[in-house]
């Protein structure tokens, strides 16, 4: 065991003003692949930004002088000449290299991080989860992956908002805002409602458009997956504060009562969250001792680990890690082949993608099919709080526990009876 006033060497999270940056395990195989569609993606999901960042703009600048997301278009359509002669070969050179290190490297980092994480999660330090300066404010809380991922839908970037992770969404959402442009997005999608399908094809800039799947679906997985992560986070730091705080030695079991008639017990069960703490805080202020409050954070059974991740189970198998990938294959494909098919290049990415992602799901679905058996979507009980209380303090108690969305409250009634 490590010594409770040794200074950690590891710690799991560091919660700033402009966001959190925490170690969590990911799939190596899933990173090299963000790496592969776009350098410097695979970094971010490791939170190495400023590698990341530098990936990624050497990408964005190289590739353009290279004219490498052209060279892919005419290959794709077997326009090979034309794929050739687009190519600025100097630049290509430099290209080839460094790309593959930034899979290689992304790879290798991933693993190295999974190795620290495991080591940060048994020296189990403490960590700040409140930061609060005078530009920001910065704190731990449960949100919805599915609501960061739709948000990040609709303006890529802002999926990382709710979630405080400030320096990735102005980036994402900057450079966003520069390919969208650069790329005549927009006007073709004006176009393309109206069904003006060959206009819009040829006012869009192919350089630049090919980008869009990429950096579209990585802002959806990323949100995904750092919503999850931050979750997980919570559990995991609320569970040590309980432990810390409220399993006091003199707290008086149930079973040690004597006098029944004066002294009561309420049992509740909670899920991780706020209103958990708050729940607590407010029984205190009726006057009830912290030492007269036992909270019991549970430990969870993995193949009880739900299929899909949500504010309630976000330790669960996750799913969308080959559907995100193969939505990010399929709408590049679909963007390309658009450009000779009717309905344009926007219309047949969107179908593409939405493909792509239900074909990953299913195939997840169908692996891992053995996971799938005597699961609800019922909120989980992953706290049991136990009050002592006065007989007259009973009934403020169960109306403070019921208003701070307790899963279940009774009050505890033994017998003498023997069976």
């Amino acid at each position: 065991m490590y010594e409770k006033n040794k200074p950690a060497r590891r710690y799991l999270a560091y919660v700033s003003s402009i966001g959190t940056t925490q170690l969590h395990s990911s799939n190596p195989w899933t990173i090299a692949f963000w790496s592969a569609m776009f350098p410097g993606f695979g970094h971010l999901l490791l939170s190495k930004y400023l590698r990341g960042y530098i990936l990624f703009l050497w990408e964005v600048y190289v590739n353009l002088n290279a004219h490498i997301n052209v060279a892919i278009y005419y290959s794709c359509i077997g326009k090979f000449d034309m794929a050739k002669s687009v190519i600025d070969i100097k630049w290509v050179t430099l290209y080839v290299a460094v790309y593959i290190f930034a899979i290689f490297d992304s790879y290798r980092s991933c693993v190295d991080i999974n190795n620290n994480y495991i080591l940060a999660s048994r020296e189990d330090a403490e960590i700040n989860i409140f930061k609060m300066d005078a530009i920001e404010l910065n704190y731990f809380d449960k949100k919805s992956p599915w609501t960061s991922v739709v948000w990040s839908s609709l303006i890529p970037g802002s999926g990382q908002l709710t979630i405080h992770r400030i320096v990735s969404a102005f980036f994402i959402l900057a450079w966003w805002m520069i390919i969208i442009y650069y790329s005549n997005l927009l006007p073709a999608i004006h176009n393309t409602f109206w069904g003006n399908f060959e206009y819009a094809s040829s006012i869009i800039n192919i350089q630049w458009f090919l980008n869009i799947p990429s950096i579209y679906v990585f802002a959806m997985s990323d949100a995904y997956v750092n919503t999850v992560e931050s979750n997980k986070l919570f559990d995991w730091e609320q569970s040590k504060f309980l432990n810390l705080n409220y399993q006091n030695k003199s707290f008086c079991m149930p079973s040690k009562v004597a006098n029944r008639g004066e002294h009561m017990h309420i049992i509740s069960t909670f899920e991780h969250s706020i209103s958990l703490e708050k729940a607590i805080t407010a029984i205190q202020m009726k006057g009830i001792a912290k030492e007269n409050i036992l909270a019991v954070p549970m430990d969870k059974r993995g193949e009880n680990r739900g299929l899909f991740d949500s504010i309630h189970h976000a330790d669960g198998l996750s799913l969308l890690d080959l559907p995100f990938m193969l939505g990010a294959i399929f709408m590049l494909f679909g963007s390309i082949y658009g450009f000779k098919l009717t309905w344009g290049p926007i219309i047949w990415g969107v179908i593409a993608m939405a493909f792509g992602f239900c074909l990953g799901l299913i195939i997840k679905l169908a692996i891992t099919k053995k996971y799938s058996k005597n699961r609800n979507a019922k909120k989980a009980s992953e706290v049991v709080l136990i009050i002592e209380c006065k007989e007259n303090q009973m009934e403020i108690v169960k109306d403070l526990l019921w208003a701070h969305n307790a899963l279940g409250v009774r009050k505890l009634e033994l017998t003498d009876k023997q069976a």
